[in-house]
C-alpha cells in the first residue's frame, strides 16, 4: 500500500467512524485551541464536558485575557495539569496585548506562545488553517511506529525520525487535518496499546507490526524510573467552624490553586515534627495535631505519602491576606483548589476520615 492509498484509507475510515466531540463542528482556531489543551493527558469524552463549560465561560480569546486567572482556575478545577490553564491564559493576555486579538495562523506562529507545543500548533494550524504539519501525539506515534515497525527495529532514535517523516508524507496531500484527526482517532479507537483491533483497522494490510506479530511491542519506550517518594504532612485547621487554605506559589507546582497547608518533611524528620514545624511557622497555637490517615497523590515524577493532621485552634493568628484565608465551606466550593484539597474538604475528624489511596 502506497501513502497516497493509506491517505485515502484514513480519510474514508474517518469519515465512517469519527466520534461526535463538540470541537469536530469547528474550524474556529480559538476554540480549537482550548480543546486540544484541554484533552492533553486527558480522556476526549472527560475534556469535551470542560470544554462546553470553558467556552460557554469564554467563548473569545479576548473573553479569556480579560478574566482572572483564579476564575480560569476555577473551571479547570478537577482537571488536572492546571499548568496547561495558566499557560492557555497567559498566551491569550499575549495575543490580546500584543497581536491585538489576531489568533496566528501558521504551527511556527503557534509556537512563539507561552505553553504552545508542536503538537497543538500543529493540531490547530492544520484543522482551522489546512497547513500541511503533521501533529504527533501518543496516539499518532503508536499508529505509525507499529505501520512502520519494519524501518524502526529496535532503534528509539529511529523511531522519531520514522514516524515524523512518514506522518508529514501522509499531511502532504488533501485534508492534512483531517488526517492528522484520523491517525489521533485511529489510536484513540483501534490502535490501542493492549488488544488493537487490528481486523477493522484501515491500515491493517500493510502494517508491519501485525505482519511480525509484535504489535504490542511498539512504539518502543525508554526505560521506566522509578518514581520517588516524598512525605509530607498535611494541617486540616479548624477555627470557629472555618478551615485553613494557603495558595500556592507562583514558583510551585500547582502553582495559583489553594491547598490546605502541606509541609515537605526534612531528610530525617518525621510527619509529626514537620506538623509542628509547619503550625509553629503560621504563628497558630492550639491542642497537638491528631494524626488521621496517610494517603498517595501521583504527580508526574514523584509520589506524594501525605500524612493528615486534624487541629482546632483557638484563635486566627496574624496571617498574610494576599496566601492564606480561613475559608467557609461555601469558600472552599468557589476556591481554586488542587485535586487533592478537594477531596479533602470535607474531612472534619480522624474517624470520619475514609483510609484509602486518593490517587492522581
Amino acid at each position: 500500500m502506497t501513502l497516497e492509498v493509506a491517505r485515502r484509507h484514513l480519510l474514508a475510515w474517518f469519515d465512517g467512524h469519527r466520534r461526535s466531540l463538540p470541537w469536530r463542528a469547528t474550524t474556529d482556531a480559538y476554540r480549537l485551541w482550548v480543546a486540544e489543551t484541554l484533552a492533553q493527558q486527558t480522556q476526549a469524552a472527560r475534556a469535551a464536558e470542560y470544554y462546553l463549560r470553558f467556552i460557554a465561560r469564554f467563548p473569545t480569546v479576548q473573553a479569556l485575557a480579560a478574566a482572572e486567572l483564579a476564575e480560569v482556575l476555577k473551571h479547570w478545577e478537577g482537571l488536572g495539569y492546571y499548568r496547561r490553564a495558566q499557560r492557555l491564559h497567559a498566551a491569550a493576555r499575549h495575543i490580546c496585548a500584543h497581536g491585538q486579538g489576531r489568533l496566528p495562523r501558521s504551527a511556527a506562529e503557534w509556537r512563539r506562545l507561552p505553553g504552545v507545543g508542536d503538537y497543538t500548533a500543529a493540531a490547530v494550524a492544520s484543522v482551522a488553517f489546512g497547513e500541511a504539519v503533521p501533529a504527533i501525539d501518543g496516539n499518532v506515534r503508536r499508529v505509525l511506529a507499529r505501520y512502520r515497525a519494519a524501518d524502526i527495529g529496535a532503534s528509539l532514535a529511529r523511531q522519531s525520525s520514522v514516524v515524523q517523516a512518514t506522518a508529514q508524507a501522509l499531511v502532504d496531500g488533501a485534508r492534512p487535518g483531517d488526517i492528522n484527526q484520523a491517525l489521533m482517532e485511529l489510536g484513540a479507537l483501534v490502535c490501542r496499546p493492549r488488544a488493537p483491533k487490528c481486523a477493522v483497522c484501515p491500515l491493517a494490510v500493510d502494517c508491519a507490526a501485525r505482519r511480525q506479530g509484535v504489535t504490542t511491542d511498539y512504539p518502543l519506550k525508554p526505560p521506566r524510573k522509578a518514581r520517588p517518594i516524598r512525605p509530607f504532612a498535611c494541617l486540616l485547621v479548624m477555627w470557629q467552624g472555618r478551615r485553613l487554605v494557603v495558595r500556592r506559589d507562583e514558583t510551585e507546582l500547582l502553582s495559583g490553586l489553594w491547598e490546605f497547608p502541606t509541609i515537605p518533611c526534612r531528610d530525617g524528620e518525621d510527619y509529626q515534627a514537620a506538623a509542628a514545624r509547619g503550625l509553629h511557622a503560621l504563628g497558630l497555637v492550639g491542642p497537638p495535631p491528631v494524626a488521621g490517615p496517610v494517603v498517595t497523590h501521583d504527580f508526574t515524577h514523584f509520589r506524594q505519602a501525605l500524612q493528615v493532621f486534624f487541629v482546632e485552634v483557638d484563635a486566627p493568628g496574624d496571617l498574610p491576606q494576599t496566601a492564606t484565608c480561613w475559608a467557609t465551606p461555601e469558600m472552599l466550593a468557589a476556591l481554586p483548589l488542587t485535586r487533592l484539597a478537594r477531596r479533602l474538604a470535607d474531612w472534619t475528624a480522624p474517624a470520619a476520615a475514609p483510609r484509602r489511596d486518593l490517587g492522581s
